[in-house]
């Protein structure tokens, strides 16, 4: 696809053709014609930055979320003992949210890569607010509580489809609009405005329920719940006149297959063992990282004991999430400075030291009296996955592959991803509940040596395995395609949404210039 001209007005005699053409500066080029960066443009520093913050920081939603109905669900056992814990609810309402995030992961992944990322991007939008608000009006059929559990059950999986579209959608068009910003700074960027995101939204989905139960107190869970629900619904809906105004990135109007038809199995061929190795890592990490977050609250009630006020819990809660914001923010700096897949090797194998170590020492801080040190221990295991697994690995799967087939590529990844939060915390669970009882030190021993072995796995497959993301990666990804298709016979010049217009513009302009330069001709 030839890049459009900048066509200046032409003047005095000089014809059209021979009039200068005004270059812009290129970075490479294909089929023989050049092309310029994605950062050359004249757009002021935040024109470039605000749909990078559009995109992205709706992944806030999915850490609130997520993380709330953890909370949600300790309130539910406690108004409704007998009930709830019989109940296949009690596992369903924390993990049915991760089966919609799956679905939502591939349908917005296609149509992102085939419709649009700015309408894709806001129809997630809409289905998050719509479902986060049912969720928090769940009611049974006559009061019954198995009519309850299972509208919640419902709603929070319809709510997962928006969350999915979150991902493909939101940060493809994140990492495509980080392509505009200075060189040198296009991960933290991106980084800040997804998975800080996720995580701040992890911090604060502990720190409303502590709030809400200190106001209501105990005797007023069924309101608690509820209010914490339904606060889900201000972070979407704050973003949705910014996702309005969003325009397609540059990138996916250069490169969209939209309007043409996509050559499967060329794609395949390109991207499967790419694909494989970011897949299998984004799941180690969602197995361990997902399914501790949701399960951390459990830990921490059963270490503070029973006769323990639940604000309290939450409040030890909260200030484990902490923990990941120094290691998701400073992540986001390394990144920039190691590279993507040094950092997050880094990252996942001292996350796999320091759950190693924990294990080791879980009978020591398995007591009451020392859940600050487990506070402690838990929070450097988690800041160490959030930079490196968890800031890195979202980057490296939406830079390591071509702008046309992205959404679609980005959404398997994550969905393989969500299916390892749902497993972990099937697996996790087993564990945790078949010891609990008998040998409580097993039941926390055990799923960190799972995870730290897993951890340690992930290091070696991306030190190894992992491509190398640099700052221009997109834009050098966007090449190396087009030139694969057209060395197999496909006609690259169906790619792009600009090419046609461009060209009419560019012809127009000819046309008016060559009839000028004739009239002034004849009078002559």
């Amino acid at each position: 696809m030839e890049r459009p001209l900048s066509i200046e007005k032409h003047t005095g005699h000089t014809p059209p053709e021979a009039a200068p053409i005004q270059e812009q500066p290129t970075n490479t080029s294909y089929e023989g014609h050049s092309r310029p960066a994605y950062d050359e443009t004249e757009k002021s520093r935040w024109e470039r930055l605000w749909p990078v913050i559009a995109c992205g920081a709706g992944l806030f939603s999915d850490g609130y979320l997520n993380g709330v109905i953890g909370f949600v669900s300790t309130m539910l056992g406690k108004i409704y003992p007998t009930a709830y814990a019989s109940s296949p609810a009690q596992r369903n309402v924390s993990s049915i949210t991760f089966a919609g995030t799956v679905v939502g992961m591939l349908i917005f992944g296609y149509t992102s890569d085939h419709y649009s990322r700015k309408w894709s991007l806001f129809a997630s939008t809409v289905i998050l607010i719509a479902f986060a608000a049912l969720s928090a009006g769940s009611y049974g059929a006559g009061g019954s509580s198995s009519g309850l559990f299972a509208a919640l059950t419902a709603w929070r999986f319809l709510l997962g489809i928006g969350i999915g579209g979150e991902y493909p959608a939101g940060s493809v068009g994140c990492a495509e609009s980080t392509g505009e910003l200075k060189s040198g700074t296009r991960n933290r960027w991106f980084i800040l405005f997804t998975n800080v995101q996720i995580d701040i939204g992890f911090v604060v989905s502990a720190l409303v329920p502590m709030i809400v139960v200190l106001i209501t107190g105990e005797d007023h869970l069924r309101a608690a719940w509820r209010i914490c629900l339904g606060l889900g619904v201000i972070p979407p809906l704050s973003l949705l006149y910014l996702r309005l105004k969003l325009n397609e990135p540059e990138a996916y109007r250069r490169e969209t297959m939209a309007k043409a038809k996509t050559p499967w199995l060329l794609v395949i061929k390109f991207y499967w063992w790419r694909l494989t190795i970011v897949s299998l890592i984004w799941f180690i990490y969602d197995f361990s990282g997902y399914s501790f977050s949701l399960f951390s609250s459990t830990i921490v009630d059963n270490l503070l004991g029973d006769n323990s006020p639940l604000w309290k819990s939450f409040g030890w809660t909260t200030l484990i999430y902490l923990f990941y914001l120094p290691g998701c923010i400073g992540g986001s700096f390394v990144s920039d400075w190691l590279g993507p897949k040094m950092t997050l090797g880094i990252g996942v194998l001292a996350q796999g030291i320091v759950g190693f170590i924990m294990a080791g020492v879980y009978s020591y801080l398995a007591h009451p009296q020392n859940v600050a040190g487990f506070v402690i221990v838990y929070g450097v295991f988690l800041a160490l996955g959030e930079f490196g697994p968890g800031d890195n690995i979202g980057l490296i799967a939406s830079k390591s592959c071509a702008t046309a087939v992205r959404g679609q590529y980005y959404g398997i990844a994550a969905a393989i991803g969500k299916i390892g939060a749902f497993v972990g915390d099937q697996v996790l669970a087993i564990l945790y509940n078949r010891y609990k009882d008998t040998d409580p030190i097993k039941a926390g021993q055990y799923p960190f040596f799972v995870s730290s072995a897993l951890c340690i796995l992930s290091a070696g497959i991306a030190f190894f395995l992992l491509p190398h993301i640099g700052q221009d990666t997109i834009d050098e990804e966007d090449v190396k395609f087009r030139a694969y298709l057209a060395e197999n016979g496909y006609d690259v010049s169906q790619m792009g949404v600009q090419r046609e217009s461009a060209e009419h513009i560019v012809g127009q302009t000819e046309v008016e210039g060559g009839n000028e330069v004739n009239e002034k001709v004849s009078k002559a």
